[in-house]
């Protein structure tokens, strides 16, 4: 006797409920925000630049990273401990907090950058996709651009995010690339301590821009409203309003931060070294974009090294872009005093959800106009560091702030990382304007 339609349509119901549940077990489901912000931080805009920093001085900036990782981890954990602690996102505690012209000028030219900088990275994607696929690149931006679009608006975050922790398993291709290629394991061990440097503008200028795009004010927005929406999803208060969860919470904080953090900078020292040990050596020392950083890469590596590094950049794309669109949403939507969240359906936070579709959409366009990728990069870059060092001294006001964070302000070693951090933002921010 053959089932009845209506009795296997109940069983492939069943089927992917079961998945579901089995999904939501998996150890991905269990790690926070720290690794999406991770991931995000190394966008295609952010392999451009690690690649033109390993093609242009090989071995000589791997330095970079080490000496990034604790600044990065400390500054995304201040932000992490605001928005938990507080229950609100950074803009909402700005808003709070400082006078209004401070929150208008932030989120403004945060949003400006990061539309300049989805437009780079949906350029890089397309002309990735074309190099892989043979496809028109702007017919294939057109559909990276939908998809994360759908997949925003229409996916509850509970969900989306876990396809974003599966994603993040993308930058694992630039770990593989090293392995297609010789490297001299004891010459990048010395170099990543003892590098070869000449302090002149060329120098600085890829510095500037390795820590530009390292430590970007889109991740701090982006951090502080996920742990709300986490906190959310989890159904729990703020630790302000629930001090019993704040031990265990402040530790999921540090080890998330810290671990998700990790993960971006080795990718990060990965791409420095995969380009500086094959397009360094072979003599290719200019890299526009991260597409021409995979193109480069097959005739000096082969097929499999260019595939691996192409897929990265798709991967970390259809992560970076969310982000970048999501962290101008929270920001604007608290600034406004809006509804918010990716976990709300777009009808009941339809401001929140404009302004994702309207940056998104500006970012497809803009690749249309003459305005080249390096161009959106330098100009995104410029305002991120002018946003960069006034916003860090805000964030590590609020997180030692008793009137904000209550009994839980950020520890001394954590405020002194992030002091640091400032510091070295405000020098990057400065000779971004020496000219060469």
């Amino acid at each position: 006797m053959q089932p009845s339609k209506q009795h296997k349509k109940s069983f492939r119901a069943r089927s992917l409920a079961d998945l579901w549940r089995r999904v939501k077990k998996h150890p991905l489901a269990k790690i926070g925000p720290g690794l999406i912000t991770g991931a995000a931080d190394d966008d295609p805009s952010g392999i451009a630049t690690y690649s033109q920093a390993g093609a242009q001085f090989g071995l000589d900036m791997l330095w970079t990273m080490p000496l990034a990782y604790p600044l990065m981890s400390a500054i995304q954990s201040l932000c992490a401990q605001i928005g938990r602690v507080t229950g609100k996102g950074l803009a909402a505690n700005i808003k709070a907090a400082f006078h209004p012209i401070v929150l208008k000028a932030v989120v403004l030219l945060l949003l400006l950058a990061n539309t300049l900088n989805i437009a780079a990275d949906v350029s890089a994607m397309g002309e990735v996709a074309e190099l892989v696929s043979g496809l028109d690149r702007h017919a294939m931006t057109a559909f990276f651009v939908v998809l994360t679009l759908l997949l925003q608006i229409f996916v509850p975050y509970h969900k989306y995010v876990f396809l974003l922790k599966w994603l993040t398993l993308s930058l694992l291709a630039y770990a593989a690339v090293l392995f297609t290629v010789h490297v001299p394991w004891s010459e990048v061990a010395l170099r990543t301590v003892w590098p070869r440097l000449k302090l002149d503008f060329d120098t600085a200028a890829v510095v500037v821009g390795v820590f530009g795009t390292t430590i970007s004010p889109y991740l701090f927005f982006w951090q502080a409203s996920e742990e709300v929406e986490d906190m959310h999803a989890k159904r729990a208060g703020a630790l302000l309003r629930n001090a019993a969860a704040a031990p265990a919470e402040l530790r999921r904080i540090k080890w998330d931060t810290w671990s998700g953090m990790l993960y971006s900078d080795v990718t990060a020292y990965f791409i420095i070294l995969a380009t500086a040990v094959t397009l360094h050596v072979s003599g290719v020392t200019d890299i526009q974009t991260a597409a021409q950083a995979a193109g480069a890469l097959r005739p000096v590596a082969g097929d499999f090294a260019f595939l691996l590094f192409a897929i990265g950049i798709i991967g970390v794309g259809l992560i970076g872009v969310p982000v970048l669109a999501g962290s101008a949403a929270y920001a604007v939507a608290e600034a406004m005093g809006w509804q918010s969240g990716l976990e709300r359906k777009a009808g009941a936070a339809r401001g929140f959800y404009a302004v994702i579709a309207v940056s998104v959409l500006a970012g497809l366009f803009i690749q249309y106009s003459p305005i080249g990728p390096m161009k959106m990069l330098f100009w995104s870059a410029v305002i991120n560091g002018i946003v960069a060092v006034p916003l860090l001294v805000v964030i590590i006001l609020l997180a030692s702030s008793k009137s904000v964070m209550g009994a839980f302000t950020a520890s001394r070693p954590i405020l002194a990382l992030g002091w640091i951090g400032a510091a070295i933002m405000g020098l990057a921010a400065v000779l971004m304007f020496i000219p060469g």
